[in-house]
C-alpha cells in the first residue's frame, strides 16, 4: 500500500496543478477529464469525507488516485492522492501541492 499525500491548493489552481500531477504519471489530461472534475468537484465538502470526488489517473508511468473537494465556504480545494510509489514521486507531488496553494 502506499501513502497518501494530502493538502490543499487554491482552487483558481486545480487544472494546471492535474495537468502537472497528470504527466508524472505519463496521463494525458485533456479537456474531458477537465470537465468531469470541474462538474463533480461542485458537490464534493471537504467536511463531509463521503462527498470527497475520486479521480484515477492512469498513466503509462504510474496510476494516482485524486481524490478532492471543496473547502466549505472558500476557494480552497482539499487534495489527497494515493500511487506515488517512490519517494520521488512523493516529494513531487507534495511540492506541487505546496506550490499551487502559494500562488
Amino acid at each position: 500500500m502506499t501513502e497518501s499525500i494530502a493538502g490543499w491548493i487554491w482552487g483558481r489552481n486545480l487544472r494546471a496543478f492535474l495537468e502537472l500531477l497528470s504527466s508524472y504519471a505519463g496521463y494525458a489530461f485533456d479537456e474531458a477529464d477537465w470537465e468531469t472534475i470541474d462538474a463533480a468537484v461542485q458537490d464534493a465538502d471537504d467536511e463531509a469525507p463521503d462527498s470527497w470526488y475520486s479521480y484515477p489517473l492512469v498513466g503509462t508511468n504510474e496510476t494516482f488516485e485524486v481524490a478532492l473537494a471543496q473547502a466549505v465556504g472558500g476557494q480552497e480545494m482539499s487534495i489527497s492522492i494515493t500511487g506515488t510509489t517512490t519517494p520521488e514521486l512523493r516529494l513531487r507531488a507534495d511540492t506541487l501541492l505546496s506550490a499551487f496553494a502559494s500562488i
